[in-house]
């Protein structure tokens, strides 16, 4: 407990879509279990309330705040917010992710474009009103929270998640090596199949691994794993507390696979 004691950490995507434990709501959790001070970010005020009082029934300190990641305005004022509040950011989480199922064949242009808005751009733009902070604070850790398929094809034919994340990947590696005399730490989580409600809630997905079936989706992606089983929210949320943790106070610009071995040697069977 403590390994993150007197630190301010801003989780953007602390919701969850569905009951259960999604990656951003398990990360602010277990941020504030570590002696955060979390602000609890979302689309929807209602999730991000809903983490940030699980926080606070548990003796820890959240703030819950709205924010659509695809508008420049609304990151701008939880930026602000965030200092007006706590007056330091010495983490941000950016767990914001969409995924749309199509080729780029099959994709519209309109669907591109959100994707691209939501899954990339929101990292672009957060870090963008964050990292002055840290350069100003002397220090900073930032945690994009990416995908597997930003490095391999997964089996499911999503363009747009690909492309997101491979560009997230590369975005992480490049401004962490631009801000590392700043000693802001940037770094990528990049988690396999994992049994989120963002996935029960993605009609595409359990269409494609389950016709529909939420169950039959568990099962075929359990499938997929060398261990046999999918990972969960928590596995990623352990992931960012040791990158938002100053044990890796010397890492920076890393992917840090979080998939059970699947990319070893990928199958979709």
């Amino acid at each position: 407990m403590g390994r993150l004691s007197g630190k301010v950490a801003l989780i953007v995507g602390a919701g969850s879509i569905g009951p259960g434990w999604g990656n951003g709501k398990a990360t602010a959790a277990l941020f504030a279990r570590e002696g955060a001070q979390v602000v609890c970010a979302d689309r929807d005020l209602n999730a991000a309330t809903e983490t940030a009082s699980i926080i606070e029934s548990e003796g820890g300190t959240a703030t819950a705040l709205r924010c659509d990641v695809t508008s420049h305005d609304d990151i701008k004022g939880m930026v602000a917010a965030t200092m007006e509040a706590h007056g330091r950011i010495d983490v941000l989480d950016n767990n914001v992710g969409i995924a749309e199922v199509g080729g780029v064949v099959e994709l519209s242009e309109e669907k591109w474009d959100f994707v691209h808005d939501v899954n990339l751009k929101s990292a672009f733009l957060t870090m963008k009103h964050v990292i002055p902070i840290m350069q100003a604070q002397g220090q900073g850790s930032i945690i994009n929270i990416s995908s597997i398929a930003g490095i391999s094809y997964t089996g499911v034919p999503y363009a747009t998640y690909y492309s997101t994340k491979a560009a997230m990947n590369h975005l992480t590696r490049t401004t962490a090596r631009q801000y590392a005399a700043d000693h802001i730490r940037v770094n990528a989580v990049l988690p396999g199949l994992m049994k989120t409600p963002m996935v029960a809630a993605a009609t595409g997905l359990v269409d494609q691994y389950g016709e529909g079936d939420v169950e039959e989706t568990w099962a075929a992606r359990d499938a997929q794993c060398p261990m046999g089983h999918m990972g969960d929210a928590w596995d990623v949320a352990n992931a960012a507390l040791f990158l938002a943790s100053d044990e890796s106070k010397y890492v920076t610009g890393i992917e840090l696979v979080v998939d059970g071995g699947i990319t070893l040697g990928y199958t979709t069977s």
